[in-house]
């Protein structure tokens, strides 16, 4: 089966990983602050917190955001529910945006529709949740703007986007036009740790509060401590944390997965313009070709033919196409918060149609003929 998405290791990653097993601390060492420091020079935040997945990354995010009890936070229908369920962790109300047809993002202007009847209502969302879709950046000034005019916090989900840019000006990772970024490290990611994520911040007291909130809400640093010494190798526990450190084990893995960061995005491109070239006469919506995005996904929208049926064919040979993403609001879980099919009708469509190829850097050509040929004879 020739899966969606795929890591890719070399010798480097395994004496990376060999190493700290054999002769580091397996936790709480030198590796982690490492690789947190490579998250920083690769992207340019001042400050990285590295943690056990992506889902705590948003979570943590989600506290030094200040969300809580009684408040409301945006984000999009399509994407994975961690998006919205960092909110719901954190006691607040969810809310969505409904996407642009054509970007498959969160469409700016009914955010801004949304945002002017709140605002007379008093019900402002406390943060939006921007979501950089299959890889590819969200109007961060747009985004940047509002959140000025109507006082939210910006947190970007950069589960997709990490190695690509925002319009040629940053990398994808600087917080440039929001307070804090997202990322995850899962196998089909950008790099991998295994599991894993980071939150990158350019605000020093962010940063210290995302820290402890991934560590039982405790400090060891006497410049922080709130009282006086109860005795020797004193800490405190000055917030209700959680245990989300990373191990070493996996920041190792990260740091050298770094290092070959830009030629995995530069690799998924090429297969990207493959399937431009070989699909575009086919009766399906292409994404656009964007040579600032990370690429972590290739979805087509079938315009003419039945999505169940091309994925079952497709499966049938041996491609594991899948489909990103199944609209938030439609997950049981939400339907009991109250939300229901056809209130936002732009991603309930785009998902009935939506078909996310293999793509990842060491898909091969013969692989990638296969997924052409087959889908191909698939809509003709």
């Amino acid at each position: 089966m020739i899966s969606y998405g795929k890591q890719s290791l070399n010798d480097d990653d395994f004496g990376a990983v060999a190493d700290v097993l054999a002769n580091q601390n397996l936790t709480q060492g030198q590796q982690v602050p490492a690789f947190e420091q490579a998250l920083c020079d690769y992207t340019g935040a001042k400050y990285a917190v590295a943690v056990n997945s992506g889902t705590s990354a948003l979570h943590i995010a989600c506290l030094a955001a200040g969300v809580s009890q009684g408040d409301i936070v945006y984000t999009t229908p399509n994407t994975f529910v961690a998006s919205a369920n960092c909110a719901l962790y954190c006691g607040a109300q969810i809310d969505f945006v409904d996407i642009c047809p054509k970007t498959r993002q969160l469409n700016f202007e009914q955010l801004e529709n949304k945002l002017i009847k709140a605002n007379q209502s008093n019900t402002l969302p406390k943060a939006l949740i921007l979501v950089h879709f299959a890889g590819h950046a969200c109007d961060m000034q747009k985004a940047y703007a509002l959140s000025q005019k109507y006082g939210f916090v910006i947190i970007e989900d950069n589960a997709h986007g990490l190695g690509g840019q925002y319009q040629g000006q940053y990398r994808l990772g600087k917080p440039a036009h929001s307070s804090f970024t997202a990322c995850s490290f899962h196998p089909v990611k950008s790099i991998t740790t295994c599991e894993g994520g980071a939150v990158l911040t350019d605000n020093p007291e962010h940063a210290k509060t995302l820290r402890m909130y991934a560590s039982h809400g405790i400090t060891k640093d006497k410049t922080h401590f709130l009282c006086e010494p109860f005795g020797a190798s004193h800490f405190e526990q000055q917030h209700l944390g959680f245990n989300y450190r990373l191990s070493d084990v996996h920041a190792a893995l990260g740091r050298s997965q770094l290092k070959r960061i830009d030629t995995f995005i530069e690799a998924r491109f090429q297969r990207a313009k493959r399937y431009h070239e070989a699909l575009s006469k086919l009766p399906v919506m292409l994404p656009e070709l964007d040579s600032f995005s990370a690429w972590h996904l290739y979805v087509i929208e079938l315009l003419e033919h039945d999505q169940v049926e091309v994925c079952q064919t497709l499966w049938q040979h041996g491609i594991g196409v899948n489909v990103h993403y199944i609209p938030v609001h439609w997950h049981p879980y939400f339907q009991q918060l109250g939300f229901k099919q056809g209130q936002f009708p732009n991603s309930e469509v785009y998902y009935k149609r939506a078909m996310t190829l293999p793509l990842f850097p060491t898909l091969t050509a013969d692989e990638q003929e296969h997924v052409i040929t087959v889908l191909t004879e698939c809509l003709t």
